[in-house]
């Protein structure tokens, strides 16, 4: 569900506009009042998200969801992620940022200090001190994907889906203690999609969105919701971006570096990607390489939970659907937000839409 772009994650989320004429003046609201707010137009709210900036702050995040993933457990590398507690995001507005995500008694904390990203983990007892290069560190938001705002990729969603949503304002709401503007975009009945809508509370004065909600078709509740539960905006502590590793921490040095193997790869990977349709019903195809889909199960080394072990066929014989057509033969995972496709000759398909749309595209030429 990235329209137009050349990747399978699915972004959702945002950040706004100056002033533009909407001044402030929400009446105190009780906890079970919504805030009095002056109208504002879908059009206008849209265009305040995609051109603010929020500045400074720090937050509390919660990610609730009911996809209806199959348990995975810790074979798909990154897959827990969904199920932390919470994430605590600090960031000064101007390119340094941290994150605190919290999963039962461990803590993993990303530090991006502008030219070091520190990755802990309090787990394992391990940190990876990564330096970005000169020219690098130059490039707008470099180095910054770890730590960065889950939210603020609404700003990309907005643009990409708004030409095929009907998009509207439903009033408003009050979340993590801040008035908010309620902001709905419907897939309009061309598109085919398995999503019924998505929600993006919009905080008044910043703009930047304060919570999303994902709905699917046939659901009254939302299959994947992120929120702030508390946020500040105030300048931040300058020693909250610096990160010192644990006494007894093993510390592990990279250099980011790309040289013409990694370049050639890339562009291969850039060659294999078609995006199929556009708006909601985007699909996205590709090949995975050979070597990856028939990697043979490695032996046990300390690093549980990473995927370092795990075969891929044996995975997908576990929890995917088995699945044949025009098209070939292969494996069906189904969620209540997308779906995807991995043929018996290493081929996918992945978008937030029915499997006959997923079909439909591994068939084109």
């Amino acid at each position: 569900m990235k329209p137009k772009t050349k990747g399978i994650t699915a972004a959702v989320l945002g950040t706004a506009l100056g002033a533009g004429g909407l001044a402030f003046v929400a009446m105190p609201a009780s906890a079970d009042d919504k805030p009095a707010l002056p109208q504002v137009s879908a059009e206008d709210l849209v265009q305040s998200v995609a051109k603010a900036k929020p500045g400074a702050f720090d937050g509390t995040l919660k990610v609730s969801n009911d996809l209806g993933l199959p348990a995975l457990g810790n074979a798909v590398p990154g897959a827990s992620a969904l199920n932390m507690d919470s994430a605590h995001i600090f960031t000064d507005g101007a390119g340094k940022s941290r994150l605190a995500v919290t999963q039962g008694a461990s803590q993993q904390t990303v530090v991006h200090d502008g030219t070091t990203v520190w990755d802990y983990s309090s787990k394992t007892n391990t940190a990876t001190k990564v330096t970005i290069p000169a020219d690098v560190a130059q490039q707008k938001g470099a180095g910054s994907e770890k730590t960065a705002d889950p939210l603020t990729a609404s700003t990309e969603l907005l643009a990409k889906v708004r030409e095929s949503s009907t998009v509207s304002v439903d009033g408003t709401a009050s979340v993590a203690g801040r008035a908010a503007y309620e902001l709905v975009l419907t897939p309009k009945p061309t598109e085919r999609t398995l999503l019924r809508e998505i929600r993006v509370a919009v905080d008044s004065q910043t703009r930047m969105p304060l919570r999303v909600s994902v709905l699917s078709n046939g659901t009254a509740t939302p299959a994947l919701e992120v929120a702030f539960t508390e946020i500040e905006f105030t300048q931040q502590p300058a020693d909250l971006f610096t990160f010192t590793p644990p006494k007894g921490a093993k510390v592990q040095e990279k250099t980011p570096t790309i040289d013409q193997q990694h370049k050639d790869l890339a562009e291969q990977a850039k060659q294999d990607v078609k995006v199929v349709g556009d708006g909601w019903d985007t699909v996205v195809t590709g090949k995975v390489p050979a070597d990856a889909l028939n990697a043979a199960p490695k032996q046990q080394s300390g690093r549980e939970g990473r995927g370092g072990n795990t075969d891929p066929k044996a995975l997908l014989a576990r929890f995917a659907k088995k699945v044949n057509g025009a098209w070939g033969s292969g494996y069906l995972v189904t969620t209540k937000v997308g779906s995807a496709v991995l043929t018996d000759d290493g081929r996918f398909a992945a978008g937030a839409v029915p499997e006959q749309v997923l079909y439909e595209a591994l068939g084109q030429k």
